[in-house]
């Protein structure tokens, strides 16, 4: 009698491990479940929500000289590869593309056939200042130029002076100068033909 009524209570507690054990998995999986359907919610309302619109930011003219959009960009006297002297302030009335370079970059390098082809397609002067002191010799210079057969003025930074006075980083660097001699934009970085013409088209 003792026996039967051990085997009865052993069995009911396995029973009952049995039945807490499968309930826990139910409720575990209910959760895994929902957790995963919430997170899927939200991941489509992330795609599906449509992203901030940029807002296009406002150039202000002004007569203060500096290096911010809309301020005059400062003026430097620098000389050419044929040995004229050239002013920043000799191109105004024109609309200036200000670019900063070097032959070992090659970022420059690359941007280089789409400075000329904008030079030849649009009434724009670009000044190419090349950060001579980085250069072994200007001969290195000249023969870069020839090769590719630029025709856009290129002026020699001897010792980086309006480079720095330009708080020049990485190069190339451009600024886009207006006709009347204020900074439109500022690109740090290659810009290709397209841009250069997006931007230009902006200017005055």
């Amino acid at each position: 009698m003792k026996k039967a009524i051990l085997i009865v209570i052993v069995a009911g507690m396995l029973g009952f491990a049995v039945y807490d054990f499968v309930s826990s998995s139910d409720k575990s999986e209910s959760t895994v479940t929902k957790e995963q359907e919430s997170e899927e919610e939200a991941s489509d309302n992330k795609i599906t929500s449509p992203p901030p619109e940029e807002e296009e930011e406002d150039v202000v003219a002004s007569d203060v000289v500096g290096l911010d959009k809309g301020q005059i960009a400062p003026d430097f006297e620098l000389t050419t590869l044929d040995g004229e002297t050239v002013k920043l302030s000799d191109y105004r009335g024109k609309r200036v593309m200000l670019n900063f370079w070097a032959t070992w970059c090659p970022p420059c390098r690359a941007e280089m056939p789409d400075m000329q082809k904008f030079h030849e397609d649009k009434d724009v002067v670009i000044l190419a200042v090349n950060l001579r002191e980085t250069e072994s010799n200007t001969e290195k210079v000249q023969a870069f130029i020839d090769e590719r057969d630029l025709t856009f003025p290129v002026l020699l930074d001897e010792e980086t002076v309006v480079a720095d006075q330009y708080q020049i980083q990485p190069i190339p660097s451009s600024f886009l100068i207006d006709s009347d001699g204020r900074i439109h934009n500022k690109a740090f970085g290659a810009l290709n033909y397209d841009l250069m013409v997006q931007e230009f088209e902006k200017m005055q």
